[in-house]
């Protein structure tokens, strides 16, 4: 079906159009750098480890322990923690108010750890722990080294829980949170969980400028928003060296037990770096054995915009994918993104096969640039492409993007069977440096260009061309574009603020026509 009969889907329009609202308030997307104080208007209480809890807590009389100075916080004070290994498991006994955080942070120009080291776990356990609390700042801590080789336990560094809102997760660095349990029993752990398990909605939620790597998170992920959860951003966070998926927006897993809010919704993901995501280190491939972990994972969430993030040299990219009946990923967009040299899909929208029914509706994929992804073999042996439409996809868009395939591999789209509707594919540009190029329409291949637009009925206006990036050479690659590239001005102008404002470097999206992938030509 040609594109243009998506454009009355009224369900679609609507989505995209809160959408459009939604991106118009976007906060701020660049953070202060690691060690930057916080103006405080409350009091500080300071941590040492050559203090002591019977102290007054200015910086001269210290306290011994973090958990003591939280217990002392009132709205608008801040704990400060000094240089120095801290065992302890910290949970904040009490809320901020309104622009009156209580902030735990570490001392300018120090680095405070806290760490599980040889601290017992129990249950769902966590190093650091927010139960229904509001107005918290959590800047620039070390949290790692929390571990467990027992079956049915599940370990995070920091878990936010319950109704907790007006939250900020910033410029931590948290690492070694491992669950080594037998994969045959199975594991689970999180580097940061925000869990939205309360009977009101967990909002206004802020995840930047962390470093998260080296995690053992079993069938978990690194950093998840799950459950009943409203309005977040996680911006400019470095997700790494991992066995698993590294940011995941989750519903329909019984996060809540009222499963008509169990979704989240209507967040940013944006300018994230992701790589060397490999699922066959961990638990999964046990089960499966082949590249199947994504990078940025929309399952059964509404209303997320994924933009301007970089991920590679892991399974797969971007996934807009269901893995639960009744739960369906929507109104999503993946724009500006910028996705090379991973083992499985770019970028992955659907169900499973043979699983659930939940698939992906009224999304868009725009302005993103793939290149050399779909480096191994699927599932079943199949040639699995730079872009993967599975089951149960509907009033979708993909329109002008840059798919470049291996030379060795040569496939760009894959729609691997005949459900689904309404799917809206044009103006995207393909190009292999090999003699091979593969299409897949409902599972039927086609190995011309014209053969791909009379068998799929779509790419009316794509077309065949060597993008001509600026400098494939250089570390990292360089892939905007040079002056005579044939991406310039020839995208679709449709969508409007649909595809942005900005593209993958924060420039301007549009000069005259839109540039087609993610890098707009100034």
């Amino acid at each position: 079906m040609k594109s243009t009969t998506i454009i009355f889907n009224y369900p679609f329009l609507m989505g995209m159009i809160f959408l459009m609202l939604l991106n118009s308030c976007e906060p701020s997307i660049m953070m202060s750098e690691k060690k930057v104080a916080f103006a405080t208007s409350g009091q500080n209480y300071y941590v040492s480890n050559s203090g002591n809890d019977a102290n007054s807590g200015v910086i001269t009389d210290p306290l011994k322990t973090i958990s003591h100075a939280l217990a002392l916080a009132q709205a608008g004070d801040s704990v400060i923690v000094r240089e120095g290994i801290y065992f302890e498991k910290i949970n904040f006994p009490r809320s901020g108010e309104a622009n009156a955080y209580i902030t735990l942070t570490s001392f300018l120009g120090e680095n405070a750890l806290i760490s599980g080291n040889g601290l017992p776990s129990s249950g769902h356990d966590a190093l650091v722990r927010l139960t229904s609390v509001n107005w918290i700042r959590i800047h620039g801590m070390e949290i790692a080294h929390f571990s467990t080789s027992d079956g049915g336990k599940m370990l995070d560094g920091i878990l936010v829980e319950g109704t907790s809102s007006n939250i900020e997760v910033t410029n931590n660095h948290v690492h070694h949170i491992h669950n080594n349990a037998s994969p045959s029993i199975g594991r689970e752990a999180h580097a940061i969980h925000f869990k939205g398990n309360g009977n009101t909605v967990m909002s206004n939620l802020l995840i930047a400028n962390n470093k998260i790597h080296d995690n053992r998170t079993g069938t978990s992920e690194n950093l998840t928003i799950n459950g009943f959860v409203d309005q977040f951003s996680i911006i400019n966070n470095e997700i790494y060296d991992a066995e698993n998926i590294a940011i995941c927006i989750a519903g329909g897993y019984g996060a809540n037990g009222t499963p008509s809010v169990d979704y989240a919704r209507n967040g940013l993901v944006s300018q994230n770096k992701i790589w060397n995501i490999n699922g066959k280190t961990g638990q999964v491939p046990v089960l499966l054995q082949a590249a199947g972990t994504i990078g940025i994972y929309i399952d059964g969430a509404r209303n997320i915009t994924v933009e301007r993030n970089k991920i590679w040299d892991s399974d797969r990219g971007i996934g807009l994918v269901s893995e639960n009946n009744g739960f369906p990923t929507e109104y999503c967009i993946v724009r500006n993104n910028l996705i090379y040299n991973n083992r499985a899909e770019g970028i992955y929208m659907g169900g499973y096969a043979n699983y659930t029914t939940g698939g992906t509706r009224s999304s868009l994929i725009l302005n993103n640039t793939l290149f050399h992804n779909a480096g191994e073999l699927g599932y079943y042996g199949e040639y699995v492409g730079e872009i993967r439409i599975n089951t149960n996809c509907h009033y979708n868009e993909i329109h002008n993007n840059i798919l470049v395939s291996r030379p060795d591999r040569g496939t760009f789209i894959r729609k691997n069977d005949a459900t689904g509707s309404f799917n809206g594919i044009d103006y995207n540009q393909y190009y292999t440096a090999g003699s091979v190029s593969r299409w897949y329409w409902n599972g039927t291949a086609y190995s011309t260009l014209a053969s791909w637009k009379g068998g799929s009925g779509a790419d009316t206006n794509g077309f065949i061309a060597n993008p001509l990036f600026s400098n494939l050479g250089a570390y990292p690659p360089d892939f905007s574009l040079q002056s005579g590239s044939p991406s310039i001005n020839v995208g679709t102008n449709n969508h409007g603020l649909g595809a942005g404002t900005v593209d993958f470097l924060g420039q301007t999206r549009y000069v005259a026509t839109i540039d087609i992938g993610a890098f707009e030509y100034q």
